[in-house]
């Protein structure tokens, strides 16, 4: 019997995948002091199977890139070290795993920040509402002398992701953050060489890949954007042409896999008239899509040839093995929204269980 499209394998670059099921990036707020932790090793591990994709949660580049309590970093020698343990477990198992590298910008707190200076931006409008109900601290816009430092500070935590041992990074373009806040019309309102045209506003996102493809190889790189949403107040007002022009520009580079959050999640005058298939068509490498899919829609869209491979999140965090549920129907955990982001190394984070534990 031929296997479903999610359990059909897949060559991705250099790297043989097992199955089409993704381990979604999910920000845990477990890391205390931003040092990744050693629950992280069950956590992870609980989730890989062999020839398997997982992605971590969103993992800061720099002393300026938190926004929220408790999440990792990658820029000290510290969370190198912390983050080997972790890496190790995945591939003990024979998973490939991927460091997410974020940068907040402007969703952040003067708490938050070294120093409690102001958090960064490509613009000094703020955002609101904040974190428990407290508006994010007004931002301030870097100038275009501090731009390339941000960028080294992308390409500086990918290298040391490599040398934590992970398979390679993913560029947290998406969800409101730093880059998507310099790609965003609604919020890039620079006049410079970073602001004005939908080129312009790409260039920081850009740049970035570059810079992170030259230091560790554009066959470790990805990307993640999600151009038809309006998170955390960063929308635009040609979605379409955004998406489309990024893949057609991340194509030069040559990098892995372009990671897109699909339109499925954004209505639009009660419909979803939006459409990542063009993106999809226009990228060269492996596309991964995202957006609250369940097993029979991402057996469809791996099928019709929407996606290469399909990213699961909440539905990956409450049943570790996920995939193995996926290949024999079997029912699914239900999720507890009320732990996703505590700081319990147990409670919502490893104590969801396998089937087998399930008697």
């Amino acid at each position: 019997m031929e296997a479903m499209p999610l359990f059909k394998t897949y060559k991705m670059g250099n790297f043989e995948l097992s199955h089409r099921v993704v381990l979604a990036p999910l920000t845990r707020q477990r890391s205390y002091g931003n040092v990744p932790q050693p629950h992280a090793i069950l956590y992870y591990s609980q989730r890989t199977t062999n020839g398997g994709l997982l992605i971590t949660e969103a993992t800061g580049v720099s002393e300026t890139a938190q926004g929220y309590p408790e999440t990792p970093g990658i820029w000290t020698k510290e969370h190198v070290e912390a983050w080997k343990p972790i890496v190790q477990a995945v591939h003990d198992k024979g998973g490939l795993f991927f460091c997410q590298l974020w940068h907040v910008g402007r969703v952040s707190t003067h708490e938050l920040q070294p120093n409690g200076i102001a958090p960064i931006s490509c613009t000094d409008k703020g955002c609101t509402p904040g974190l428990l109900g407290v508006d994010w601290a007004a931002p301030r816009r870097l100038s275009t002398e501090e731009i390339p430092q941000i960028i080294d500070d992308f390409r500086r935590a990918a290298r040391n992701a490599i040398e934590a041992g992970f398979d390679g990074v993913e560029i947290h373009g998406a969800n409101g953050y730093l880059i998507e806040q310099f790609m965003k019309d609604q919020v890039n309102d620079r006049t410079d060489e970073y602001g004005g045209t939908l080129e312009k506003r790409c260039r920081f996102a850009l740049d970035i890949v570059k810079a992170v493809a030259e230091e560790i190889g554009a066959d470790k790189v990805g990307i993640r954007i999600s151009p038809f949403s309006d998170y955390m107040e960063a929308g635009d007002s040609n979605p379409e042409a955004l998406s489309l022009y990024m893949a057609e520009s991340l194509n030069k580079f040559g990098i892995l896999y372009l990671h897109v959050i699909e339109p499925r999640m954004v209505m639009v005058e009660n419909s979803y008239n939006y459409s990542s298939l063009p993106t999809r068509r226009a990228f060269k490498g492996t596309f991964i899509s995202a957006g609250g899919y369940k097993r029979d829609d991402g057996n469809k869209a791996v099928d019709d040839n929407h996606s290469d491979l399909v990213s699961y999140g909440r539905l990956f965090l409450a049943n570790p093995d996920l995939p193995k549920r996926f290949a024999i129907g079997a029912p699914l955990n239900k999720y507890d929204r009320d732990t996703f982001y505590t700081s319990d190394p147990v409670i919502g984070y490893t104590d969801y269980p396998f089937l087998d534990q399930d008697n």
